[in-house]
């Protein structure tokens, strides 16, 4: 198994038609990074920049460079960044973007109740027509190889209708961001008013709203009826009830769940392995990813594709502002399995007696302090701490 994770390779880009739009997948941070350049590089009239982190280092630098020469040729640029997400990371950075015309603004600014929100979105859209999503920032990091411990992650490049949703949103957001006196109530309202349509593609909303957002409500919904459920996930800690639903879609058929072994917070780990015992004993099959942290958040539920920002946890779930595309096609819910399978080699698989073994009195007393601080605290608080995960 050592071998087999030492050789693992992220997957090479995959594009595939569904639904009236065009949809490109990048496994790898090399080949994220060299796109996501040319994306920027082509731009002719407009890009919008929302990222959690951007990070001063050579990739930001890199994305930064492209961003000041599209304003130099005429190009309308707007960038959005999360001030916790990304603290340490000097507003004297983005200077020669707004020296070249650029907009810049950071989500929670400001220390009210407001920062309270992470704004955990990953957008670009170049000239109102092709967008990109998915859980990677800009930072070295993520688009470092496995064989440098990078994070493994995805994005997705997309064309077709749904773009004009995310130009809306994001221009929505842009001007609530720049709001000095941005109020919850006003966010809430706005990710609670969003309207995803009832269509076989729908941009998805979470945030911090009174109730289920858009995305907790869509993804609950699909686990009532759901059938066939296979997931990448780096954080997963959710509330009971779906964490029963999923139980349920596992006692009548094959359930993969697969997780992180690495992270940059143990304490999430510790908080997903302490769910793991009513999982496996009711069929579920659990393997964590052993070769490189893992930040790849993928849900292939029956027929319905979601992919986007979000964790399956309870602040993805229920307070950060996250973006998910939930797109429903029998091939690329096809497709998107073989992705998994191609994951699951280089990955441990959890079985019962493994759960066993490593169920002993100290680890359960981490991984429930690991729990408590994941979904009741904040995972931003327990990195600092060391429970020896």
């Amino acid at each position: 198994m050592e071998q087999l994770a030492a050789e693992y390779r992220d997957p090479e880009p995959f594009a595939l038609t569904a639904q009236g739009h065009d949809w490109t997948f990048y496994p790898g941070g090399a080949d994220r990074l060299a796109r996501l350049i040319a994306m920027l590089d082509s731009a002719r009239v407009s890009i919008r920049m929302s990222f959690y982190i951007f990070t001063d280092d050579d990739c930001g630098r890199a994305v930064l460079d492209r961003l000041v020469a599209a304003c130099t040729r005429g190009v309308e640029v707007h960038l959005l960044i999360d001030s916790f997400g990304s603290k340490g990371t000097s507003d004297a950075l983005f200077a020669p973007l707004i020296a070249a015309g650029g907009r810049y603004c950071c989500f929670s600014p400001k220390w009210t109740a407001r920062y309270l929100i992470r704004n955990h979105q990953k957008i670009v859209v170049i000239d109102d027509t092709v967008g990109m999503i998915g859980g990677f920032n800009v930072e070295h990091d993520y688009f470092a190889p496995p064989q440098e411990n990078g994070w493994n992650d995805l994005a997705l490049e997309l064309t077709g209708p749904v773009v004009g949703e995310l130009v809306r949103w994001y221009d929505l957001l842009e001007k609530w961001t720049r709001h000095d006196r941005g109020q919850w109530r006003a966010i809430r309202r706005l990710v609670r008013a969003w309207n995803p349509g009832d269509g076989p593609v729908r941009l998805l909303l979470g945030g911090p709203t009174r109730g289920l957002s858009p995305w907790a409500r869509a993804v609950s919904n699909d686990l009532v009826a759901g059938r066939q459920l296979d997931m990448i996930m780096a954080y997963f800690s959710p509330a009971v009830r779906l964490l029963a639903r999923i139980g349920r879609i596992a006692k009548k058929r094959e359930t993969r769940l697969l997780l992180a072994a690495k992270s940059d917070n143990g304490a999430t780990i510790g908080a997903s392995r302490i769910l793991y015992g009513p999982l496996l004993k009711r069929g579920a099959r659990i393997w964590e990813f052993s070769p490189c942290k893992l930040h790849t958040k993928l849900i292939v539920l029956d027929d319905a594709v979601y992919v986007g920002s979000a964790n399956f946890d309870m602040r993805s779930l229920y307070i950060n502002l996250e973006i998910m595309l939930r797109i429903e096609d029998r091939a690329l819910a096809d497709r998107m399995r073989e992705f998994v399978e191609q994951h699951l080699p280089a990955s441990i698989e959890i079985t019962r007696e493994i759960h066993r073994m490593r169920r002993t009195p100290l680890n359960r007393l981490r991984w429930t302090l690991s729990w408590f601080l994941v979904t009741v605290v904040d995972y931003t608080v327990s990195r600092r701490l060391n429970l020896g995960l």
